[in-house]
């Protein structure tokens, strides 16, 4: 008799230790499946944020686009060319022909006091008002309109004096995949983009001057700071400077760099640790 009620015991523990381990399995399954539903529903809810945060940001910039004043301007007595010593047959010298773009601001002013500018760049869909605050993250997650984007917006390195060029000035934005703000930079390494050689100019227009500038470098990098520098040692600093980003450039723009040049750089990412950088130098400009 107690042999048999040992048995017994063994096999109902055994089924007792079976159905807890039955239950913990279907804990587990239950649980995975929760996690699984939880990272759907999160990624669901970031590709629609995504998408409103671009539809968002494409009225807004045609909104701005509707209500900005951007003119062409024919050259005149107040144009002033850049000094350069590059060979007549440089393509410099038909570029400085190419007309500079005028922006009346008190409209875009009403609506962000933080206006610094509008740039356009040949051959891409960058053509949107820029604006400047006093560090480089705020833009970053704010539309023109300062309400929450992560599309963000084109912004002045805070730096940077819109009013006196630097020697490096500094612009930046997203890489959007719907090629907004500076989505379309991408477009430079594309051979097509360089044959033309009507894209290699970009155009701004500020509060004080509008200005013509000479494309010479673009390229990609892994994730670097070095080509963000806004002072320099004196003019052999700032030579070694230029070289360097004319020798990272993907292209040969058989363009020179002096002392008394000023850059424009164009920052954006390329993908995960790499930057899409474009440089441009000063060659007409106009004081208001």
């Amino acid at each position: 008799m107690g042999k048999h009620s040992d048995i017994s015991n063994k096999s109902e523990q055994k089924q007792s230790q079976n159905k807890k381990s039955k239950n913990k399995r279907n804990y587990i399954l239950i649980l995975i499946q929760i996690i699984g539903i939880a990272l759907i529903i999160y990624s669901i809810y970031h590709v629609y944020k995504w998408y409103v945060d671009s539809e968002n940001s494409q009225k807004e910039a045609e909104s701005l686009s509707s209500v900005a004043d951007v003119t062409e301007m024919d050259d005149d007595k107040n144009i002033k060319i850049v000094d350069s010593d590059e060979d007549k047959s440089n393509p410099y010298w038909d570029y400085i022909k190419m007309k500079l773009i005028n922006v009346d601001f008190s409209e875009l002013e009403k609506i962000n006091s933080d206006v610094a500018g509008w740039i356009q760049v040949n051959g891409t869909n960058i053509n949107y008002p820029f604006v400047q605050t006093t560090n480089n993250d705020y833009y970053l997650t704010r539309s023109f309109s300062k309400n929450y984007n992560e599309a963000g917006w084109v912004f002045l390195d805070y730096r940077n004096n819109v009013n006196k060029l630097d020697r490096n000035t500094i612009i930046y934005a997203h890489s959007r995949l719907d090629r907004t703000m500076f989505g379309s930079l991408k477009n430079l390494l594309q051979s097509d983009w360089y044959n033309n050689k009507n894209n290699h100019i970009i155009k701004i227009s500020t509060k004080s001057n509008n200005t013509l500038w000479q494309v010479f470098s673009v390229y990609h990098i892994p994730t670097t700071s070095d080509y963000l520098r806004t002072k320099f040692k004196n003019d052999e600093d700032f030579k070694s400077f230029a070289k360097k980003l004319k020798d990272r450039s993907v292209y040969d723009f058989d363009a020179t760099i002096n002392d008394n040049d000023k850059i424009l750089t164009l920052s954006t990412c390329y993908r995960n640790n790499q930057k899409m950088v474009m440089h441009a130098k000063l060659i007409k400009y106009s004081n208001k």
